[in-house]
């Protein structure tokens, strides 16, 4: 191609024009998203900067780790048909404060999980979380709130889920399966309220399936004050999110590179987002790598907050361990996203 490794943009699109298919089925969006990637990582070298540094001159804001410590659905082998319990730390007055403080909870819950449900309840789902034998969502909100009380740091947290609803979903009878029994629209939306007055759950994804925007639009509307993230519904796609700003489906988007397959096509996908006062969450993929990246991207787009598993194995620590680096090196520059994550800057 002949071009300056810092001309991303013209790189990624002569990429894409390559390709020549819709879904870059030629090339492959992995295959041409590791390229992209490392364009952006040999720029920055070049300039002796750091990658969030070199995408963003003006990045300052550490994110709050939105930590999966039970895992159910297709990230385990038990029977919770919800994928993800998350605890978010929006209290702390550090990203590491708030890494301190949801390791200190992980500690806690592991063994009380083995002594509630066995020692087979703590062998790890693909994203790092306990695998209690659980089907009753509540029951499982219990214990990482059980968890949560124990360890003292309760005014500092908040729950979030991650419902992946379209692997729950029956296109023939358009009915979810919630904890074997057979919900509409309306009663998964309903299911979701009575969630919400019970217990201090700031941000569900997915609660409905990937096209069901008048659903998103419903529920959004539902739940005042609580994010809402599509990521089956938008798999960081520009086309997909205009549509859902355009009817006020969900409020924030799921933001993953390899779902798109270049960083440029994914940046706009962001500041498209940011744009239209929809949050961004950075995410990993459940079968992720060591290449800790995100942790630079979401400083990068001053994101306010991240997905990368439960704070075990090394695929989900080297992302945070990065952050606390560039936390470090940010100095009296960085802000902690705390309760202001959805909208941080």
């Amino acid at each position: 191609l002949d071009r300056d490794v810092t001309e991303q943009r013209a790189l990624d699109q002569a990429m894409v024009a390559l390709d020549g298919t819709p879904n870059k089925s030629r090339l492959g969006a992995n295959a041409i998203l590791g390229a992209s990637l490392a364009v952006a990582r040999a720029a920055a070298a070049s300039l002796e900067l750091p990658l969030y540094r070199y995408l963003n001159s003006e990045a300052h804001v550490l994110p709050v780790p939105m930590m999966n410590l039970v895992n159910g659905g297709k990230l385990s082998s038990n029977d919770l048909c919800f994928q993800e319990f998350i605890m978010m730390p929006v209290g702390a007055e550090s990203f590491s404060e708030a890494l301190q403080i949801t390791a200190e909870i992980n500690a806690i819950l592991r063994p009380m999980t083995a002594e509630r449900y066995g020692k087979l309840a703590i062998n790890v789902g693909d994203e790092g979380g306990v695998v209690p034998p659980i089907v009753d969502v509540r029951e499982a909100l219990n214990l990482l709130r059980d968890a949560v009380r124990q360890s003292g740091y309760e005014p500092k947290i908040v729950y979030a889920l991650d419902c992946a609803a379209t692997h729950l979903y029956d296109h023939r009878t358009e009915t979810y399966q919630f904890e074997g029994k057979r919900l509409s629209r309306d009663g998964a939306i309903q299911f979701f309220k009575d969630l919400v007055a019970e217990y201090p759950i700031v941000s569900i994804e997915d609660p409905l399936q990937e096209d069901d925007y008048e659903g998103f639009v419903e529920i959004t509307r539902a739940l005042p004050g609580v994010q809402i993230v599509g990521d089956d519904l938008f798999v960081t796609n520009k086309a997909r999110l205009a549509r859902g700003i355009e009817i006020g489906a969900a409020n924030s988007v799921l933001w993953k590179v390899n779902q798109i397959g270049t960083l440029t096509e994914a940046m706009e996908t962001a500041t498209m987002a940011f744009r239209n006062a929809y949050g961004v969450c950075v995410s990993e993929r459940s079968g992720e790598t060591e290449d800790p990246m995100i942790a630079d991207l979401v400083v990068a787009l001053n994101g306010g907050q991240i997905k990368t598993g439960a704070p075990v194995r090394s695929e989900r620590t080297a992302k945070y361990n990065r952050l606390l680096q560039i936390e470090e090196e940010l100095g009296s520059a960085a802000t902690y996203a705390g309760r202001a994550f959805r909208r941080p800057v």
